[in-house]
């Protein structure tokens, strides 16, 4: 997809399918097991089970409920602290709330890929340190460079992809 310009185009069809169906899959194993921890299923197991959950942006209540099992399960092992402080970034920039950790990307007005919104610039800073994460500062030139180097582009029109956004996660229940 991100060789053919599919990619940030929207929500490509066949991989909301892909996510749901994965998310469903994944829902009823967590129903059954609780959140998927490196203890309980081994760190690949694990590791595929966030995946799921960070890619399944059309189930808000999933992914939240996924944010809130992982949170109260005192995540284990370094990567489920890093994974929590990803998913608890999207769902933020989904709901329209600052980030805490700067780890979810846009588009900016100026065509450059640029951190969402999030609380203070020190404080996130002082919170990806603590995960052992670089500045956001450097993560920002990093995301900037891969999306550079796999040809990627701001969306034409970028005001009719936020407002396409806005009624998307409307229409999904990210937002009222």
């Amino acid at each position: 997809m991100i060789g053919n310009g599919e990619l940030g185009n929207g929500y490509h069809g066949e991989m909301q399918a892909l996510h749901h169906k994965n998310a469903e899959i994944l829902d009823e194993i967590i129903d059954h097991i609780g959140y998927p921890t490196t203890e309980k299923v081994g760190k690949e197991a694990s590791e595929a089970a966030w995946l799921v959950i960070q890619h399944a942006i059309a189930r808000p209540d999933f992914m939240r409920k996924c944010l809130k099992l992982l949170e109260d399960s005192t995540p284990e092992t370094h990567a489920e602290r890093i994974n929590t402080a990803y998913l608890s970034d999207r769902i933020a920039v989904f709901e329209g709330r600052p980030q805490l950790y700067g780890t979810q990307f846009d588009w900016n007005e100026n065509g450059k890929l640029s951190p969402n919104i999030y609380d203070d610039l020190n404080k996130v800073n002082e919170r990806r340190k603590s995960l052992g994460l670089n500045s956001l500062e450097d993560q920002t030139a990093s995301i900037r460079n891969r999306a550079r180097k796999e040809n990627q582009h701001p969306p034409a029109d970028l005001k009719q992809r936020n407002e396409e956004m806005e009624a998307w996660k409307k229409s999904v229940g990210w937002i009222t």
